[in-house]
């Protein structure tokens, strides 16, 4: 199985459609969302190591690391899907539509965060450079946390496979400022469309 494959198991896919909206239930009208208790089953994870919830194994895809488990260790890969599949649950709680859309990566959607008249400009790119310049997978969590629940409040979805793999290529300097620079392009678009209204919702 590749690791498309892979992907495509994991829980927002399960409920969303080619076109970003919810799948239908049976070919009937009604949508088919995920199911409270497993988002609340993914919210437990967070701000614990991958492997220590026992609830949210079936919703781990990546292949697990034999050499790594019998050492009572996680692969890097686990711990950046545990990592995306917590901030999934916290962003999907209680929200009417999709909270995954694929191509947003995080620097877009903090730039549609800017761009809210719910929102400080000053305060957003405090927070944006806070999780920029932070080094650590543990502290990129935290400050992960936060955007999340900012992204939430303005019902702002998020590519949380692109985000996994950014929280993954977070461990090594040289994926780490692959990653920063693509967050970076992508957020100071507003530098370049200083016109653009804001927006509310």
């Amino acid at each position: 199985m590749t690791e498309e494959d892979l992907t495509k198991q994991r829980i927002w896919h399960r409920y969303i459609a080619a076109d970003g909206t919810w799948r239908r239930k049976d070919g009937t009208a009604a949508a088919k969302r995920p199911p409270g208790e497993d988002l609340a089953v993914l919210r437990r994870g967070l701000g614990r190591p991958a492997g220590t919830v026992l609830e949210m194994f079936p919703f781990y895809t990546c292949p697990v690391d034999d050499f790594a488990a019998r050492r009572g260790e996680v692969s890097p890969e686990q711990e950046a899907e545990h990592i995306a599949l917590s901030l999934y649950g916290l962003h999907q709680q209680s929200q009417d539509q999709p909270m995954h859309r694929d191509g947003t990566g995080l620097g877009r959607a903090m730039l549609e965060l800017r761009r809210h008249d719910r929102t400080s400009d000053e305060a957003v790119d405090s927070r944006f450079q806070q999780t920029f310049s932070t080094t650590s997978t543990a502290g990129l969590q935290m400050r992960l946390r936060g955007l999340i629940t900012q992204l939430k409040d303005i019902k702002q979805p998020l590519d949380y496979n692109r985000l996994a793999a950014d929280i993954y290529d977070w461990n090594r300097p040289e994926s780490r400022s692959r990653v920063r620079r693509r967050w970076g392009l992508d957020y100071y678009g507003w530098t370049q469309r200083a016109t653009a209204p804001r927006t509310s919702r």
